[in-house]
Parts: structure tokens; C-alpha cells; sequence
């Protein structure tokens, strides 16, 4: 199963949760891959201490210009959609930092004037932190597009029973890229104001890509209702509280999981996890059904 944990904004506790998440399961006899898709600013590696092993360098492919060949007409700028590559005054120029590696400006090159050359942009860190598989993607500093990155350390993950994906925080393409195809969206927020209007644009988010979801609120008993409330209103699962504890606060602190420094928080996120199950298990069969009184009753 495929779980992403995502926010609408940084500081809620996505992390937090996914590296708890994922030694509960691995203490209940489960595979399980943590994968820190938190590219800018991975953060995962401080909580499993995990022993890296192998660190690969990904490249984008972006175009490279034989002066000689070019004849100017000016093509490949007409088909950039990202303005990455242009012809002024018949001399092809390039921006690779807006490139996305499309290679449509290759393809349209009637000289073959273009080819295609890899710009390094980040790198991904695999390994294990005991029994968990670890995967992370860290993007170069000063580089502008994570989803590339992204992309990639999803296409590198490891078989599992449960995949965890700790989202970039926001609503932009990266965190889109990077819940894209999961079985299951926990949203963690907070009660405050702030969670509140973050929490809304990420439930319009995954609620447009048609994918499952719950909300873990964190910090619970700071601020007011209105979460739960919206939740309520909004037919909304609420998967779990966790408590404003101040002891949670100083195990973060010592880059301590929860649910080792405080055991008694355990059953927290194992009940997520039930929780999820049921809920992914119960829409299966809604397919299964829809799927099958299909065929029985063709338009």
C-alpha cells in the first residue's frame, strides 16, 4: 500500500508522522519503505539514522546547441512552452534552468542541430534504517524544479508491503508529484486558523485528483473546534488527535520518534493504519461492484 503524508503548509508535522508511521509498521512485522520526497529539505535521515549505501546522481536532459548545424528558423523556441530555449536574431540561446527535458526542441530540429546533454540537479540517497528501506531525494542548492527529482525517486522505490511518501508541504506540483498514484492521502494539520485555510486548499488538491483521503490533526488541544468541525462538515475522516504534549515537543528536539521516547502514543499511529485499511479496503469493493454491475448492465 502506497501512503503519502502531506500538509498545506510546512511545520505541521508530515515528517514527524511518516517516520513514526513507519517504524510502527516495521514493529508489527510489516515491509516498509520511507521514501522523503521532501526534496528541498529532507529531514526524514535525522529520525532513522539510516545507513546509506548508494547515492545516484540525477540528471535532466537539456539541449546543447551546434552553432554550426543551426540554420536559425527558429523552431525549437516555438515549441518551448517554458521559454528555455530561443532564437534572437538567428542564434539559438538556451536557458537550462528553465528547461524540463522535454526534448521536443531536439525532435523538431530539421538539421539536428540539437542534442540532448544531462544537468545534474539533485541526487538520491538509498538505504536502511533497520529493517526500513530507505530512499531520499536531495536537490542540488539554487536549483528551481523538484518534480524531476521526485519523479525519480518514486520510479526507484523498493517493493514493500507499505510505502510512506513524506510530501513536500504546500499544494504546487511538487506535492502533486508526489502523492500522484497513491492508494491512500493523509493530510496532517493543525487547529489553528492557519491549518484551517492550509487544510482546505489541500483538500480541494487531492479531492481534484480523486484520491482517497483522512486528516490527522496535530498539536491537538491548541487553538479552537473549526477543524473538526470543517472535517464534520465536510464528511471528512478524522483518522487521529495528537496530543499538544510538550514531551512530543523535546523528543523532536533530541531527533527522537514518538512512539520510542513516549511508547504509550503507539496505538496513535497504529490506529491510522487500521483506520486506512479499512477505508482503502471498503473503496476496493466499491470498485469491485461498480465495475462488475457494469458489466452486467452495458450502456
Amino acid at each position: 500500500m502506497l501512503i503519502a503524508i502531506a500538509s498545506g503548509k510546512g511545520g505541521t508535522g508530515k515528517t514527524t508522522l511518516a517516520v513514526n508511521l513507519a517504524v510502527a509498521l516495521n514493529e508489527n512485522g510489516k515491509r516498509v519503505t520511507y521514501a522523503d520526497c521532501d526534496v528541498e529539505e529532507p529531514n526524514g535521515h535525522l529520525f532513522l539514522n539510516p545507513k546509506v549505501d548508494k547515492t545516484m546522481q540525477v540528471g535532466l536532459p537539456v539541449p546543447q546547441v551546434d552553432s554550426e548545424k543551426c540554420d536559425g528558423c527558429g523552431k525549437c523556441g516555438e515549441i518551448c512552452r517554458f521559454s528555455a530555449i530561443v532564437v534572437l536574431a538567428g542564434k539559438p540561446l538556451t536557458f537550462t534552468e528553465l528547461c524540463h527535458g522535454c526534448g521536443g526542441c531536439a525532435l523538431v530540429c530539421d538539421p539536428k542541430a540539437i542534442t540532448e546533454v544531462p544537468r545534474n540537479m539533485g541526487e538520491i540517497e538509498t538505504g536502511n534504517a533497520g529493517e526500513i528501506n530507505y530512499i531520499a531525494g536531495r536537490l542540488t542548492i539554487g536549483e528551481a524544479m523538484s518534480v524531476p527529482l521526485i519523479r525519480e525517486v518514486k520510479n526507484s522505490l523498493p517493493s514493500a508491503d507499505y510505502t510512506l511518501i513524506d510530501a513536500p508541504p504546500g499544494t504546487s506540483c511538487p506535492v502533486i508529484e508526489a502523492v500522484k498514484g497513491a492508494d491512500f492521502i493523509v493530510l496532517i494539520t493543525e487547529p489553528t486558523p492557519f491549518g484551517l485555510n492550509d487544510l482546505q486548499l489541500a483538500v480541494e488538491m487531492v479531492r481534484e485528483m480523486k484520491l482517497p483521503f483522512g486528516v490527522a490533526l496535530n498539536r491537538a488541544g491548541i487553538g479552537d473546534d473549526r477543524v473538526k468541525e470543517y472535517c464534520r462538515r465536510e464528511d471528512i475522516q478524522l483518522l487521529a488527535e495528537i496530543p499538544n504534549d510538550r514531551r512530543i515537543a523535546e523528543a523532536y528536539s533530541r531527533g527522537e520518534l514518538i512512539i520510542q521516547a513516549l511508547p504509550e502514543y503507539k496505538e496513535h499511529f497504529t490506529d491510522i493504519i487500521e483506520v486506512i485499511s479499512v477505508i482503502v479496503d471498503e473503496q476496493s469493493s466499491l470498485q469491485k461492484y461498480d465495475q462488475v454491475n457494469t458489466l452486467r448492465n452495458p450502456l
